[in-house]
């Protein structure tokens, strides 16, 4: 096994991490613009969630789809899931990927990793990186085949990336991803480093207004998920996961739209309810997730601030618990943001 090292796994050169790339998008954005009001409004919501200890690190073991045990097995589970976790919306609302799992039936995202679980069943070592290094595109075919009509979107970009990342994790990593997070020393931001230096399907990376941006939605909810599977212990704890930012995706920025937190220009809403298909790294696919990751940054702030003026400055909260709040919100209510378009745009970084 090679030596794994954060030293060697620097920043990405002459990238502004998702921080400093959500700031620096929205201060440049001509289309896509944060409502303060709508900021506080939500800030005030998830404040009150956070004050009733339902909104904490737990919230992701509460999925009956998520792996439930803490150990080396559970984040390599985590691993591909995140490798796997793009694209998954739909031409029309009657065309789903749709997977049916112990009775139920599952869309999305959810689809996908009803798909893995039954996989296990199956005895497919699908987490297992000595399996998915050399697994064929037939196998995929029947590991993520459908129950309706319609496969899982890009098949075979998602055959290609889970190839790249078995060849990495046996090739330096000992076969798991475990020692990838262990060679990160309890930092977030070393684990990212690491992430984005060996992996390249997680270099979500684009030019915008002479800037390169990073935005890396499935390297953050790739950490996220660890931190959430272990609930913050043992291989999940992390000094710093408060440094991690939202997973800048399509769904999220529909819900702040809902909520009052965004608002589009009359132009680009015109595109969207056209069903306009964005090109991963144009301007305003970029404005669309980049305001929409510091919009949440607002809100954490916000909220971190409502706690410290009651003097609750001991509960923790994170980007991580807004987005999930979000995600799972926007699925709750579905039929009620069915108005609000999506943006889309077909690729594999989110």
């Amino acid at each position: 096994m090679q030596t794994i090292s954060c030293d060697k796994a620097t920043k990405m050169e002459g990238v502004m991490g998702p921080r400093e790339s959500g700031q620096y998008i929205t201060e440049n954005s001509k289309d896509v613009f944060i409502l303060d009001k709508g900021v506080q409004q939500l800030a005030v919501i998830l404040y009150e969630k956070v004050k009733s200890g339902k909104f904490d690190v737990k919230i992701w073991r509460r999925h009956e789809l998520n792996v439930q045990t803490m150990d080396e097995e559970a984040v390599n589970w985590v691993f591909v899931t995140a490798v796997l976790n793009f694209s998954f919306w739909s031409e029309k609302d009657t065309e789903k990927y749709l997977v049916k799992y112990k009775g139920k039936e599952h869309s999305g995202y959810w689809a996908l990793v009803a798909a893995i679980n039954r996989a296990l069943d199956e005895g497919y070592a699908i987490t297992s990186p000595s399996y998915y290094a050399s697994i064929d595109l037939n196998t995929m075919k029947t590991i993520f085949r459908s129950d309706s009509d319609f496969d899982i979107p890009l098949l075979e970009e998602r055959h290609r990336v889970l190839l790249e990342a078995g060849k990495v994790l046996n090739e330096k990593c000992n076969g798991s991803f475990a020692n990838v997070i262990k060679a990160a020393d309890k930092q977030a931001q070393n684990l990212l480093k690491l992430v984005l230096a060996d992996f390249q399907s997680f270099q979500d990376i684009h030019e915008y207004k002479g800037k390169k941006v990073g935005i890396y939605k499935r390297a953050q909810i790739l950490i996220g998920d660890i931190w959430g599977s272990c609930e913050g212990q043992g291989l999940g704890e992390f000094n710093d996961i408060d440094t991690i930012t939202m997973f800048a995706d399509y769904r999220i920025p529909q819900a702040l739209v809902y909520f009052g937190v965004l608002r589009y220009s009359d132009s680009l809403m015109d595109k969207l309810k056209q069903g306009y298909l964005f090109k991963s790294g144009e301007q305003l696919e970029v404005e669309i997730r980049g305001v929409s990751l510091w919009a949440c940054e607002l809100i954490r702030d916000e909220i971190v601030r409502l706690l410290k003026a009651d003097k609750e400055d001991e509960i923790s909260v994170n980007a991580i618990l807004i987005d999930h709040y979000l995600w799972d919100t926007r699925r709750e209510l579905a039929d009620k943001m069915a108005d609000i378009p999506y943006h889309r745009c077909r690729g594999i970084y989110y």
